[in-house]
């Protein structure tokens, strides 16, 4: 019976829906410091299809890598002209007085699934249950748009806060909202996390895992804590898989993220495994 999960766990359709691409620039990508120096180059879509080669993903969700419209503009522009990009996580300035007719020009575009910001680099503990940020969010469902969340974990009390004034809005937490790996920190992560899933609204990313651990010595027993977590919060009917390429790059490879991630899926039933693998992506980002 073993042998059977495995095989139909191989000839599953993939959807990556967390990865990037840039055109390096070490101004625009000053995060990218000298432990991370192996990915400051350029990458592009013929970049990850030549990486996805090897693999079963046949679509992906690509996600900003700079808080700009034009950021926005040219994964769009990459999209039209990319079948196997699917949609697009975009920024638009949600603190923006005029968000509505920011939010009425890019609605014209179907490839536009979600739009994130990086609350991660915010400052202010309190931005994200701020007035003008919230006005904003409260209007991404008029136009079927979900809004991804990048957090650190000790930003996650605050974000049940803010989920929790917008309970019609679709959310999707991006990379198990970043917990202490490396110190091998599971609290007040866990609880916060299991706290954040009771809220039916919000779905979760398997993703950016590796990369908050040591780049160098990280281990696939030390990540299991953190999976089971999201595994027993989340359940296989909103949970998603992403692999953060090329960002990952710096702990593993593309493909060696993908088998880790199948192994610790083999407990799930093989429908569950479609739903995590593509089939809530579908549903969720409306693919």
């Amino acid at each position: 019976m073993n042998n059977t999960i495995h095989i139909c766990k191989c000839l599953i359709m993939i959807i990556d829906t967390h990865h990037h691409y840039w055109s390096y620039d070490p101004v625009e990508f000053d995060w990218i410091d000298d432990e991370m120096a192996k990915i400051r180059q350029s990458y592009f879509p013929e970049n990850l299809k030549e990486t996805l080669g090897i693999t079963e993903v046949e679509a992906v969700v690509t996600v900003q890598a700079r808080q700009s419209l034009e950021e926005t503009d040219w994964l769009l522009q990459l999209a039209a002209e990319n079948d196997f990009m699917r949609g697009i996580v975009g920024w638009l300035p949600l603190v923006a007085e005029n968000i509505n007719e920011l939010l009425e020009k890019y609605n014209k575009n179907d490839k536009l699934k979600a739009v994130r910001h990086v609350v991660q680099g915010e400052s202010d503990p309190e931005f994200i249950i701020g007035k003008d940020f919230n006005r904003g969010i409260s209007q991404l469902k008029n136009y079927g748009l979900v809004y991804d969340i990048l957090i650190l974990e000790h930003q996650l009390p605050n974000t049940i806060r803010f989920v929790d004034q917008h309970p019609n809005q679709q959310f999707v937490l991006d990379h198990i909202a970043k917990p202490r790996i490396k110190a091998n920190e599971l609290e007040p992560w866990a609880k916060n996390i299991r706290e954040l899933a009771k809220r039916e609204n919000v779905s979760c990313k398997i993703s950016g895992m590796v990369t908050e651990a040591d780049f160098n010595n990280w281990t696939e027993e030390q990540l299991k804590p953190y999976f089971e977590v999201v595994f027993e919060a989340f359940g296989p009917n909103r949970l998603m898989y992403g692999s953060d390429w090329p960002v990952c790059l710096v702990a593993t490879e593309y493909a060696n993220w993908l088998s880790l991630v199948k192994r610790q899926l083999v407990q799930f039933t093989e429908n569950e495994q479609k739903m995590i693998f593509y089939k809530n992506a579908v549903e969720v980002y409306q693919l």
